[in-house]
């Protein structure tokens, strides 16, 4: 029995086609990714799932009137599509506890850095790059982590180093860690999650 996967995306899914490439591969064999959530509307990670034939749906968050009601609209799309794992991939909307507490090791998340080093509030996009080149520091990578109420606060599954080079910039950084270790490890833990999930749906 399938674990059924949930990507959430903000914008271009770079790490959602990192996947969709990975269960075609067969490096992801005990989950199917079957529905794909934006925020936004306009992103294009919606056309990567389409063309994929993967099911999509969009919960915006601005036309929503609180926080509650986002994660409440979020929920109601997550259950009607019976949803087991839920990986979050550039998904740039902070989840509550009252969120994350309903999923307890069913999401994932991947970080661009090797947590504990710079990550938590504020720690985003070139920002995590920019604070890694700027303290100087001479191996950087990413984390796959599980997803509790603190930001970038769950338990490790994977992570992956990369040596910072010379006259890096934080682009160049930012492209070397999503090539070689955001889309080798994402899709890695996808599996082992998935694997230990559908074990313990055998079980059950």
């Amino acid at each position: 029995m399938l674990t059924r996967i949930c990507v959430l995306v903000s914008g271009g899914g770079t790490n959602l086609q990192a996947l969709i490439d990975a269960q075609k591969d067969g490096i992801i064999k005990s989950g199917e990714i079957s529905l794909v959530i934006s925020n936004n509307p306009d992103a294009y990670a919606l056309e990567r799932a389409q063309k994929a034939g993967i099911q999509t749906a969009v919960v915006n968050k601005k036309e929503c009137s609180s926080q509650a009601e986002f994660e409440q609209k979020l929920v109601d799309v997550l259950t009607e599509n019976k949803i087991d794992l839920i990986i979050l991939a550039g998904f740039m909307c902070i989840l509550s506890e009252n969120f994350t507490s309903r999923y307890p090791k069913r999401i994932i998340n991947v970080h661009p850095s090797l947590i504990p080093s710079f990550c938590g509030k504020g720690f985003y996009g070139l920002h995590v790059h920019e604070a890694a080149l700027s303290y100087g520091v001479k191996v950087t990578g990413a984390t796959v982590h599980f997803v509790n109420e603190i930001p970038d606060g769950g338990e490790i599954i994977l992570q992956k180093a990369v040596e910072i080079e010379e006259g890096d910039t934080p682009e160049t950084l930012q492209r070397r860690v999503m090539e070689n270790a955001e889309w080798k490890i994402l899709p890695r833990a996808a599996e082992i999650v998935s694997k230990e999930m559908a074990m313990r749906k055998e079980e059950e």
